[in-house]
């Protein structure tokens, strides 16, 4: 079994990622949405944990050889990038939101030289808008972010410009229609309900794949 598809079977096993196209989520942003994702659970999960935190440090082996630090986002990825940091036996910092207004007003937590090389560990990429804010962040620093791990994509055109706007590569454990398949194949929807959450990831603000 590839790593896309045994982290898309964890990820629906213990919810992490739950579909419910006939029943649409309601985003902050009022956007409907047949699929609710918390990457936080796999952290209570130990057997699920492993496998992510394996299959991150197996990426970053592979694709990024050189890393001398592991950053994670804050708040989602802060124990990703610590555990798989651990397993490989590197550094480990992450960055905040926003500058602290208290203290040192750090907004980069850990030490980080000018010209290290750097993976940014994410635990979701939609918009990819934080993923890309923190890789500014650490590249304001003098940090060279070689790219950025995540657990799951949703694979969305607005996401994906905006990565290569910013020049930075993602390299996710599985995505959006890989937990799809797997979950009509698995029996968590009907096979008939694919193409409906094909055609909300492709255009998240077209509502016509609802009651269908």
């Amino acid at each position: 079994m590839d790593i896309s598809t045994l982290i898309a079977k964890d990820l629906l096993k213990i919810g992490a990622v739950f579909f419910r196209p006939d029943e649409p989520f309601t985003w902050a942003s009022g956007i409907k949405s047949p699929v609710y994702c918390d990457n936080r659970l796999t952290l209570t999960a130990p057997e699920v944990r492993n496998d992510v935190e394996n299959s991150l440090a197996s990426v970053i082996r592979e694709k990024y050889p050189e890393a001398e630090v592991l950053m994670g986002t804050s708040t989602a990825g802060i124990a990703h990038a610590a555990i798989t940091a651990h397993i490989m036996g590197l550094p480990m910092g992450y960055v905040r939101s926003g500058a602290k207004d208290h203290g040192r007003q750090n907004r980069i937590e850990g030490k980080l030289e000018p010209g290290q090389k750097v993976v940014v560990v994410e635990d979701l990429i939609s918009t990819a808008g934080s993923a890309i804010e923190v890789v500014d962040a650490l590249r304001e620093e003098g940090a060279c972010v070689l790219g950025i791990v995540s657990i799951f994509t949703y694979g969305m055109k607005k996401g994906l410009d905006r990565l290569a706007a910013a020049n930075v590569e993602n390299t996710s454990l599985t995505n959006f229609d890989v937990i799809a398949n797997v979950a009509a194949e698995d029996g968590y929807i009907a096979p008939e309900d694919v193409a409906r959450l094909i055609k909300f990831r492709n255009d998240p603000s077209d509502e016509s794949w609802i009651n269908k």
